[in-house]
């Protein structure tokens, strides 16, 4: 539990630390907008200067309060966490610039790292608030892919973000958003990425007891029949990490070289311990 705790804080500071370095270095220093709170933040800076920290830690923990009761206590902590490490960062590195001479450049260099930033966040169970917190909200109800629902909240502040950075910087400000949704997409689907394997055998039982203990997880026997043969078939089915596909695929020819196997990928797993929708 603890050392579950440790990991979490580092990958938010991580990814604290990054999305920091995307807004001062690239975002900020350019001209550029972006979504959400964040979005607001460098708004508030051009149009008002105020300080990016302040305007993060402000607007985040009113939104924070909304998603208290409807995220578990746990998110709402290590979203608490990241919110300060970013307002700490902003402020230690405010200073840090790279305008570029293509601000194209810098909105692509600025939306990877948004993306790997919230990627690090989101695996160590946190959130960035904002339209983050909303975007869970909604994944959480609706089964909405997490990065998807960021951009359609996003682009709600993204567009109207012209009047202040002007229309073509708020035309690399969507490129940007766009590119950090691919990217958390993906990540997200990595990090949880897995694999159904159904398996037709004659050796079924050994095979069950293998399969179940290499994943320490329950495999399901399903009765069936041949509809040609008419033979009684019983089938395997079983969802494993896809870390552990080349082994668990070795013990199956192993046990049973004449083994049929059906391979299939997973977008989401819903159950004890497997809850995860992208």
């Amino acid at each position: 539990m603890k050392k579950t705790i440790v990991v979490n804080l580092l990958l938010n500071t991580v990814g604290a630390f990054l999305y920091t370095v995307a807004i001062n270095g690239f975002l900020i220093s350019n001209h550029l907008g972006e979504g959400g709170v964040t979005g607001l933040m460098t708004i508030f800076y051009y149009w008002l200067k105020i300080a990016p920290s302040v305007t993060n830690i402000v607007l985040n923990g009113l939104l924070l309060l909304i998603g208290w009761k409807l995220l578990n206590k746990q998110t709402v902590f290590y979203t608490l966490y990241t919110i300060t490490m970013i307002s700490v960062f902003l402020k230690l590195i405010g200073s840090m610039r790279f305008p570029l001479h293509d601000p194209l450049v810098a909105a692509l260099i600025g939306g990877a790292l948004m993306g790997v930033a919230m990627g690090f966040i989101m695996k160590g169970e946190g959130t960035l608030a904002g339209s983050t917190i909303l975007a869970r909200i909604v994944n959480k109800f609706f089964g909405i892919k997490t990065g998807s629902a960021m951009l359609c909240f996003d682009l709600m502040v993204a567009i109207p973000s012209a009047v202040i950075i002007g229309f073509e910087n708020m035309l690399l400000t969507i490129v940007e958003l766009y590119l950090s949704a691919v990217i958390l997409n993906k990540l997200l689907a990595q990090f949880v990425e897995k694999r159904s394997l159904t398996i037709i055998s004659e050796r079924f039982e050994e095979l069950a007891s293998a399969l179940s203990t290499a994943t320490k997880q329950g495999v399901t026997i399903i009765d069936g029949h041949g509809y040609v043969s008419g033979q009684k078939k019983q089938l395997l089915y079983c969802v494993c990490d896809t870390k552990d596909l080349v082994k668990l695929m070795n013990l199956i020819t192993e046990l049973d070289p004449k083994a049929f196997v059906v391979m299939e990928e997973v977008r989401s797993t819903y159950g004890k311990d497997l809850l995860r929708i992208l």
